[in-house]
């Protein structure tokens, strides 16, 4: 198939929940523009709201897909995304795109051509968010979102909570089972594409807002939770096996108080098999529920050691050279720099220790 043909063939995905006039019009344009199969999802918008879907089937010759009721974007996607694969199983793939006119055909368009030249990436439409015309909670949300994602996940964006994107078949099919049915699942589609190794490729974008993007339902704390989520896994990770050394240690200290070997202390075994343990509970459970990692514990384990080798190291090295500069305050000292350390530690253990095999 000729890629001027397959450009407009490549079928556009719209969601729409309770949509304004906005709607007809992109489609109007999105069907001057040359596009051939465009598939709108009524999410559950009612009675009130029929007739602009009707206009779009019958005006418009959109394929219109029903939600008896809301169901959210991310459901709304799931279902765009069943039928095509059944209809248009040939194609490279699909473009989804707002219902609120942020999207232009030209954009639209741009995407569609990035997704067939590279059908193997997840396409991102990415907006500039300088100047005065962006909604201060639109800016805000993009920044704070794209740093946490950046810092907690590896993945760099520059903008995380684009609505077009194009999306290949066979990333489409993985999706279908991803968790998330409103829009955390535009932010999981993101992190899918870590674990899966599958490559983002952006393409710069009109930034549209109209009436400040007041129609938006998205909120960046709330649809962004998975992220954060991440990182409070590891410090839960970390708090419960400082708990779980001490009971240890207690434990360990009350069965074996009255026993010496040579010039082991009851204290030095229990600090040492106390540590082991809470250890070996610290990693599994990063392997397991923070990091997810299918690496095989031949290769994860090693590093898990020779990271807490070399933080346990520092930690010492810092506090001796910084603590005298304080007036001898050893704790005060201490705690910064394994904070510091903790910190790092995070990133060093999702980018090396627990690195999924490629």
């Amino acid at each position: 198939m000729e890629q001027n043909k397959l450009r407009w063939e490549v079928p556009i995905i719209i969601p729409s929940y309770e949509p304004d006039e906005k709607l007809p019009g992109l489609l109007r344009n999105l069907r001057d523009t040359g596009f051939q199969n465009i598939i709108l999802v009524n999410d559950g918008s009612g009675e009130a709201y029929a007739h602009f879907f009707e206009e779009a089937k019958e005006v418009y010759g959109c394929v219109v897909l029903h939600h008896a009721v809301n169901q959210g974007k991310g459901r709304a996607l799931k279902t765009a995304f069943n039928y095509c694969l059944r209809e248009f199983c040939a194609l490279p793939g699909v473009i989804t795109a707002d219902s609120d006119g942020q999207h232009s055909p030209e954009c639209i368009l741009a995407c569609a051509d990035e997704l067939i030249a590279h059908p193997d990436c997840l396409i991102l439409g990415c907006r500039c968010f300088e100047g005065k015309d962006v909604p201060a909670r639109s800016e805000f949300g993009n920044k704070c979102t794209r740093i946490v994602m950046r810092y907690l996940t590896g993945i760099t964006v520059s903008d995380t909570q684009t609505g077009l994107r194009g999306i290949p078949v066979s990333f489409m099919e993985e999706l279908l089972m991803v968790k998330g049915e409103r829009f955390e699942f535009e932010t999981n589609m993101l992190l899918e594409t870590k674990s899966r190794h599958i490559p983002i490729l952006e393409v710069p974008i009109q930034t549209i807002y109209i009436e400040e993007n007041k129609t938006s339902h998205f909120n960046p704390i709330k649809d962004s939770l998975k992220i954060y989520m991440i990182f409070g896994k590891f410090l839960f990770s970390s708090l419960s096996s400082s708990v779980v050394d001490l009971v240890l240690f207690s434990m360990l200290c009350f069965l074996m108080r009255d026993m010496r070997r040579g010039g082991i202390t009851y204290i030095t075994a229990a600090t040492v098999f106390a540590r082991i343990l809470s250890a070996l509970y610290n990693y599994l459970l990063n392997l397991k529920m923070v990091f997810q990692s299918d690496s095989p514990v031949k290769n994860t384990l090693p590093r898990y050691i020779l990271l807490a080798v070399i933080q346990m190291s520092l930690s010492a090295f810092l506090v001796g050279r910084l603590y005298p500069l304080f007036g001898g305050a050893e704790v005060l000292v201490k705690i910064p720099v394994d904070i510091l350390l903790f910190f790092l530690s995070f990133v060093i253990q999702r980018e090396f220790v627990y690195a999924n095999k490629r």
